[in-house]
């Protein structure tokens, strides 16, 4: 591949050069159709080229391009307001970026600054990005070995053991911060009564806490928030991914006291609230609230869940189904590399989280009839797998 002379191997690429998308399916350049169970990591989270998203940028595009926040912006204001009207209680200001992880270097920042302390606690198994400060709270070695020395003073925790955390914090605690449902490690669901406990615990301790929502967060569960789930608002939220349709866009949003804290000048973006991002974000907003997306995503996400449960049942394979709405880890007893390139193959693009666990973030726009059909897919691969190791 051309792309491969350029970008070197920093990716792990998949055989399929992709030309378009409409909704949960994708074309390649030979016009072979996907459905598309990989939605660009989570990002094309309300569908491919999402009319509402593709008509806000014809239209931005006639107007202008590029504002600085340090000049008001009409575009910007209208996306701000959905974004709040949506946001939990109590975190009405916002931090514009561009990514997952600078969304999470901000809040660190923030937190940092707000406190007056210095550490932080991260989960056993999280993932919140690869640049410094983010790779800093994140648990694999793999990702955080080769650039070392990170960030100081971060401590690890068990995820859903509220014992091993309360012996973790202490009174330089600045921040904790975790992903309500962890993605990069296999879609781990945090346990009930978990959250609540750790919002006492921070409450308790004066300590921030930070949810990661990039993944889960925007409906991609059923609800709006992945905490909702578990009734708990925290100090800081992180989002990115399909906030704006596919278009590159982060935000932190924060209470207003901690972000008060924050001088002019000590935290910037260029590019942040550009008014092309903020644009498709109003139409992924008015998509998720006006199009019944996060219900689509609760009612297909649980008929996705029980038809591979069925799987299961048929295939000695798999070992566990986890998630909720359209979030979904399947965790199989072999890695699943070879599951992915018979996706391929078979017109249906799946998506790994850890060698043996499959990820599941299909757009939530897919239909019961494109899920049925992805099933049926999978039980074929599956079929196949068996027959390939003697199962």
């Amino acid at each position: 591949m051309t792309e491969d002379q350029f970008m070197g191997s920093i990716y792990q690429r998949f055989p399929v050069t992709i030309e378009r998308g409409l909704g949960a399916k994708v074309w390649d350049a030979s016009g072979k159709e996907y459905i598309d169970c990989m939605g660009g990591y989570g990002v094309a989270l309300v569908g491919h080229c999402n009319p509402r998203v593709v008509k806000a940028l014809k239209v931005q595009l006639d107007k202008i391009i590029t504002v600085h926040s340090s000049l008001y912006n009409k575009t910007r204001e209208e996306f701000l307001e959905k974004l709040i009207k949506i946001a939990p209680k109590n975190l009405s200001q916002v931090y514009l970026n561009n990514s997952g992880t600078e969304a999470v270097e901000a809040a660190i920042k923030f937190a940092r600054k707000f406190t007056g302390k210095k550490k932080m606690v991260a989960m056993n198994g999280s993932y919140h990005g690869k640049s410094l400060g983010s790779l800093s709270v994140t648990f694999n070695q793999k990702y955080r070995k080769a650039f070392e020395p990170l960030v100081d003073t971060v401590n690890f925790s068990s995820f859903g053991d509220i014992e091993a955390l309360r012996n973790v914090v202490d009174s330089d605690t600045a921040m904790v911060i975790m992903e309500p449902i962890q993605g990069e490690s296999g879609i781990n669901v945090a346990p009930d009564g978990f959250l609540q406990e750790v919002r006492k615990l921070c409450d308790e301790k004066g300590i921030v806490l930070v949810f990661d929502e990039i993944q889960a967060g925007l409906g991609r569960t059923g609800k709006m928030w992945a905490s909702q789930h578990w009734d708990t608002v925290p100090d800081i939220m992180c989002l990115a991914k399909g906030i704006a349709g596919g278009v590159p866009m982060g935000a932190t949003l924060v209470r207003p006291d901690i972000l008060a804290s924050i001088s002019k000048g000590e935290q910037s973006s260029t590019f942040g609230g550009n008014p092309l991002s903020c644009a498709a974000g109003i139409g992924a907003i008015d998509a998720l609230t006006e199009d019944g997306l996060v219900e689509n995503a609760a009612k297909n996400g649980k008929l996705f869940r029980e038809g591979l449960e069925r799987l299961k049942e048929k295939h000695k394979v798999i070992r566990e189904v986890r998630g909720k709405g359209l979030m979904i880890g399947v965790e199989m007893k072999f890695e699943v590399k070879d599951i992915l390139f018979d996706g391929i193959a078979n017109n249906l693009l799946l998506l790994y989280s850890g060698k043996n666990i499959l990820r599941l973030l299909p757009p939530l726009v897919i239909s019961e009839s494109e899920i049925n059909k992805a099933l049926e897919t999978l039980d074929i691969i599956l079929t196949k797998e068996e027959q390939r190791r003697n199962v």
